[in-house]
């Protein structure tokens, strides 16, 4: 019988995850299913702990239930705790669950591995500083950055995440109104801005010459983020379909102990 796995949220029903893990499966002969969840915004604990109870294996976690996850959780593995979110959750051989924390993972691979960008030394802009900032934020200072600003519309919560950090890297944060005269080699955003079809308030001409542009989002069409990267003629402009991919595959790992290619899983999903 195979293990069933899942990811849950709200919306879900344009999730790519289950494609993407059928075809992890396939690939390493694992026997596993993997379906969709429509998260309930009341009943999310209640719902996560009646899918483990009924034998489910693993689940992964998206909007907008991380933070909620992180706190269900027995365990953190030190991403999670960084991140204060999850968004993959194990059951363990004691039927305790274990958070884990892929976003950062994903990102990483997918800009250094996959587009070959480099990060050491590099000047990054940060929008947001939310969930998937949380998420993001610690990996990318650990691949030695020159400086890491995280910007938001609520200062508070960029002040924050900044004294999450403390010590692992040159961060700081700023207003989004103080960005005007700057200029950044990576912009990353990590809003949900773009689930309107909007772009962060941000002013044309940070981007550095040869900079380039990452939008967490991703959508059967340019986002508009990626489209105001290319805009300001960035020479790669990128949405998160590699990164959603990469971070997956770390999840599969977790879960199974194998590791897939991810290569032709994103060509395959490109082509769609």
């Amino acid at each position: 019988m195979p293990d069933r796995y899942a990811v849950i949220g709200n919306p879900i029903e344009h999730s790519k995850s289950p494609v993407i893990h059928a075809a992890f499966a396939k690939q390493t002969a694992e026997n596993l299913i993997y379906g969709k969840i429509l998260g309930d915004p009341v009943q999310f604990e209640q719902e996560t702990e009646r899918f483990f109870r009924q034998g489910g294996r693993g689940l992964n976690v998206t909007v907008p239930f991380k933070e909620r996850a992180w706190r269900l959780a027995a365990s953190l593995s030190k991403r999670a705790q960084r991140a204060e979110a999850v968004n993959t959750l194990i059951k363990m051989p004691d039927g305790t669950l274990r958070g884990e924390n892929t976003d950062g993972t994903g990102l990483i691979r997918d800009l250094t591995v996959n587009h070959g960008c480099l990060l050491g030394g590099r000047s990054i802009l940060l929008l947001g500083a939310g969930g998937a900032a949380r998420g993001v934020a610690g990996p990318l200072l650990e691949q030695g950055p020159e400086r890491l600003l995280i910007a938001n519309r609520t200062i508070s919560k960029a002040q924050y995440l900044v004294q999450q950090l403390a010590g692992e890297g040159n961060t700081d944060w700023i207003a989004l109104e103080d960005l005007e005269g700057r200029q950044f080699d990576l912009i990353i955003n990590s809003t949900a801005a773009g689930l309107n079809a909007e772009v962060p308030a941000v002013p044309d001409g940070i981007l550095a010459p040869g900079g380039w542009v990452y939008d967490l989002m991703y959508a059967s069409e340019p986002t508009a983020f990626v489209k105001w990267g290319r805009s300001q003629h960035a020479f790669k402009s990128l949405d998160g379909l590699g990164m959603l991919v990469e971070q997956a595959a770390e999840s599969f790992f977790l879960w199974r102990g194998v590791r897939p290619l991810t290569a032709p899983v994103i060509a395959m999903l490109s082509a769609a």
